[in-house]
C-alpha cells in the first residue's frame, strides 16, 4: 500500500472556459489544503453518450486551448479523455496523464498511440471486464507508465455494481490503481436517451475504497452539477467537495499509519 493519495477532480465536460479556470483553482486550493496531489480533468468530447443529441464539449481544439489556459493561469496537472488514436499526440502536448474511457479500454490502436506519446497513461476498465481481465490490456503497452481505474461493473440492466475485491485484485497487476467513485454511481441509459445516476452514494464509496486501498480517486465536480452538460446527476457540487475529501482523506491516513499534515 502506497500512503500518497491522488485526487483526480473537475467537471465532466468543458463547458464555459470561466467556470472550468475557476472551478480548477478552486480544486487546486482545496487539495491544497488536505494535503493530497491533484489532477484537473475535463472533457474536450464525451464521444460515448447514450443520445446522438446530447452535448459532447467543444471539440478538441477549443478544449484542448482551454486546458492550456488552465496549466498556464491555475499551474495545474491535467488529464482528459482521448478516444481516437489520433487525438493522442495533441492531448498529449497540452495534458499531463492521457485517459482511455471504459469502453475503450481494449482498443489497442488507442493504447499503442497514447503509449507512444511518452506520456502516463490511465486506463479505465470497462464495466463489462473483470479485474484480471485487465493484465493483458496492461501487457499490450509495456513501455508506458499506467495507471487503472475501478468504475463499477454491469449487473443486469441499467445498473452497476463495485465489488471491493476488485481493487487488491487490480493491485496485483503492479500499476497504480484509481478508483472512480463518480461515475461507479451511474445507472447506465436509466433515464431513457441519457444515464441517470445516484450521487449521494459517491462519498460512501469513496470512503470504502481508501479504506482497502488505492492510489488515486477519481471525482467529477461542478460548481451546479443540476446544470451540468453531462453526468448532471453524478457530478459533485464544488460547494460541499472538501468537507467529505477530508473525511476520505483523514480514512486514508488512519489505514496507512500517515501523520496530518
Amino acid at each position: 500500500m502506497r500512503p500518497s493519495l491522488t485526487v483526480i477532480a473537475g467537471p465532466c465536460v468543458i463547458e464555459d472556459p470561466v467556470l472550468v479556470l475557476e472551478t480548477a483553482a478552486a480544486l487546486r486550493e482545496i487539495c491544497g489544503r488536505v494535503g493530497v496531489s491533484h489532477v484537473f480533468k475535463s472533457s474536450f468530447d464525451k464521444a460515448n453518450r447514450s443520445s446522438g443529441a446530447s452535448a459532447r464539449g467543444p471539440g478538441i481544439h477549443k478544449g484542448l486551448g482551454v486546458l492550456a489556459r488552465v496549466k498556464q493561469d491555475v499551474r495545474s496537472l491535467l488529464t482528459t479523455d482521448v478516444h481516437l488514436p489520433d487525438q493522442a499526440k495533441p492531448a498529449a502536448e497540452v495534458v499531463d496523464l492521457l485517459q482511455i474511457p471504459a469502453f475503450l479500454c481494449r482498443q489497442t490502436d488507442l493504447l499503442l498511440a497514447c503509449a507512444d506519446t511518452g506520456k502516463p497513461v490511465n486506463i479505465k476498465k470497462g464495466q463489462f471486464l473483470a479485474p484480471w481481465d485487465m493484465r493483458s490490456i496492461v501487457e499490450k503497452i509495456p513501455h508506458t507508465e499506467l495507471m487503472v481505474t475501478e468504475r463499477g461493473t454491469t449487473f443486469g440492466y441499467n445498473q452497476l455494481v463495485v465489488d471491493f475485491c476488485s481493487l487488491p485484485e487490480l493491485r496485483k497487476l503492479g500499476v497504480p490503481v484509481c478508483f472512480d467513485a463518480t461515475h461507479a454511481t451511474q445507472l447506465p441509459g436509466a433515464e431513457g436517451n441519457q444515464s441517470g445516476g445516484r450521487r449521494e452514494h459517491a462519498w460512501n464509496l469513496a470512503r470504502a475504497a481508501v479504506a482497502v486501498g488505492v492510489d488515486a480517486l477519481f471525482f467529477e465536480v461542478h460548481p451546479h452539477p443540476e446544470r451540468a452538460w453531462s453526468d448532471a446527476s453524478t457530478q459533485l457540487p464544488l460547494a460541499s467537495f472538501e468537507q467529505h475529501l477530508r473525511e476520505v482523506v483523514a480514512i486514508h491516513r488512519l489505514v496507512h499509519g500517515v501523520a496530518n499534515p
